[in-house]
């Protein structure tokens, strides 16, 4: 930058362009994309929701520091990994952040399955029926994959009405030391 100069903001038609081109997947209101460093404040206030801390787990995670951590070794490895993983869901109108939708591939489990979270004032709108709708095809069209699965505490109703409006049955209760203990394991051809 020149001395005197002041940096000037992109015109939001370049913002919008690059937004439309890191789009993983999109539908009438919601567009998907790939987490990076930048939604660590984000990713901060999603993992420490009391919904998720209840359903999901707690992972330890405080600060901004300690999200963008999260966010390397789970999400980005994965998808250097595998090409695929869990993705930040945005309001089109506004590119808000919401949530998250994708697939993961744990060890714990042969089959890839789909999991999402949502902040609280975006539940109960559909959001998150959408999202997976999406995230579901693509794991057909993109990665030839044929099955999923899903997995969820017990006492997560509202996961498990979803689970079962996207045609997924529950098929047993097992325990999964590391992703929560108990949890409910559905599935699902595609």
């Amino acid at each position: 930058m020149a001395f005197g100069r002041k940096l000037r903001k992109p015109p939001a038609a370049a913002t919008a362009t690059r937004k439309a081109a890191s789009e993983i997947l999109a539908t009438e209101r919601l567009g998907l994309r790939r987490l990076g460093p930048g939604d660590a404040p984000f990713i901060l206030r999603l993992v420490n929701d009391p919904s998720w801390l209840e359903f999901i787990g707690d992972k330890g995670v405080r600060t901004e520091d300690d999200a963008r951590n999260y966010l390397a070794q789970g999400p980005i490895e994965m998808y250097a990994r595998l090409g695929f993983g869990l993705y930040l869901v945005e309001l089109r109108d506004g590119g808000v952040p919401i949530g998250i939708c994708g697939l993961i591939k744990r060890e714990s489990l042969p089959d890839v399955d789909i999991g999402f979270a949502y902040l609280p004032e975006f539940r109960g709108k559909g959001y998150a029926h959408e999202a997976a709708l999406a995230v579901m095809a693509h794991a057909k069209r993109d990665y030839s994959i044929r099955r999923l699965v899903a997995i969820t505490a017990p006492e997560n109703e509202r996961s498990i009405r979803l689970l079962a409006r996207l045609g997924m049955t529950l098929e047993k209760t097992i325990d999964l030391p590391r992703d929560g203990g108990k949890s409910l394991l559905f599935g699902r051809d595609l």
